[in-house]
């Protein structure tokens, strides 16, 4: 005598559910634990398994669904399969949604707030520049003074002016050479860039002397390349990747400042309070230098080494420099307006 369609149904749906079962009772167990303690809670094995069960779940609905399996176990895949989805994607939609609100308005907001910590770190650093430029025009010997053996690699005083021109437009030696010297000047960049920050609540003055000492190694260079008549093929090798990583370390140098400011003139509010406000708005800054060094490095290591033709590196550094004055200057005044923000 052959069962009946209702017991084949619960038949199939038994095995079905003894096959699978383990899958869905180990999403619901992260998704509780997602629920009491966030995604903090989860290790970070579990969290790269959350999107596979999610997926081996999903399936599951699917092939109950198509072959009318028991309603009860339908609906309940149903309801985990959501609750699933909710913490699968949905908190890669909140970090997407949180990355483009700082790019799209609090980064540039807190940079126009911080103009005149800018104005600063620009004008230690030109100082340096203009300092270190007249020195070695003056006396080629007082190159030394500013650029460690290390980092000049034979770019100093005693060098042809050929050798010098031939490191400016050799694209083919990728692993000698050129590409050590713009690793290290990037390394060093960097280096200044996160200490003028993270100085600055010294009152303000190992950023001061970090931002001089980078003007001054960019001076000695540029006197160098200009003694040989090369100004326009070194800033042609340098700015196409230079506007973006320089600004940035202007950039940190000002949040340095403004922790300083916060710490040496807190104005009528607490001094913590002071810190705490403006250690908020320096910290974003550095958030999107820190982004801008890495697009830096992109350029430096994709384009700048490939493109040796001066009009298009200029083309680069120009395109470079009017983006970042139109980002600064217009992205996000009518967030910050309409929410009555305090950064302008």
């Amino acid at each position: 005598m052959s069962a009946s369609p209702a017991a084949d149904a619960t038949l199939r749906s038994v095995q079905f559910r003894r096959e699978r079962e383990g899958t869905w009772r180990q999403l619901e167990a992260l998704l509780a634990r997602v629920h009491d303690k966030g995604l903090g809670g989860l290790s970070a094995e579990e969290l790269a398994t959350l999107p596979h069960l999610y997926r081996a779940t999903l399936s599951s609905l699917s092939v109950a669904r198509a072959i009318s399996l028991d309603r009860a176990l339908v609906e309940y895949l149903d309801s985990l399969v959501a609750r699933a989805y909710v913490v699968v994607y949905g908190s890669r939609e909140r970090a997407r949604r949180r990355i483009g609100e700082f790019l799209g308005w609090r980064f540039p907001a807190a940079v126009r707030a911080a103009r005149w910590h800018l104005l600063l770190s620009l004008l230690f650093t030109l100082a340096g520049a203009v300092i270190a430029f007249e020195m070695v025009t003056r006396d080629s010997d007082t190159y030394y003074l500013f650029v460690e053996p290390s980092l000049a690699q034979g770019r100093d005083p005693s060098a042809s002016t050929s050798e010098l021109r031939a490191q400016l437009y050799d694209e083919h030696d990728f692993d000698h050479g050129l590409t050590h010297f713009a690793s290290k000047l990037f390394s060093n960049n960097s280096r200044v860039a996160i200490m003028a920050f993270a100085l600055g609540f010294l009152a303000g003055l190992p950023t001061v002397f970090l931002l001089l000492y980078n003007g001054l190694m960019l001076g000695a260079f540029a006197a160098l390349y200009d003694g040989r008549g090369l100004s326009l093929d070194l800033w042609g090798w340098l700015l196409p990747h230079g506007v973006t990583e320089l600004l940035a370390v202007i950039l940190c140098g000002a949040a340095g400042f403004l922790l300083a400011h916060a710490l040496v003139f807190p104005g009528a509010e607490p001094r913590l309070d002071a810190l705490r406000r403006r250690g908020r708005q320096a910290a974003e800054i550095v958030l999107g230098a820190v982004a801008m060094m890495f697009v830096a490095g992109l350029i430096e290591g994709i384009f700048r080494q490939t493109v040796t033709s001066l009009t298009v590196r200029y083309a680069v550094a120009g395109g470079s420099a009017l983006w970042w004055l139109v980002y600064r200057g217009g992205f996000g005044r009518a967030r910050v307006r309409r929410e009555g923000l305090p950064w302008r």
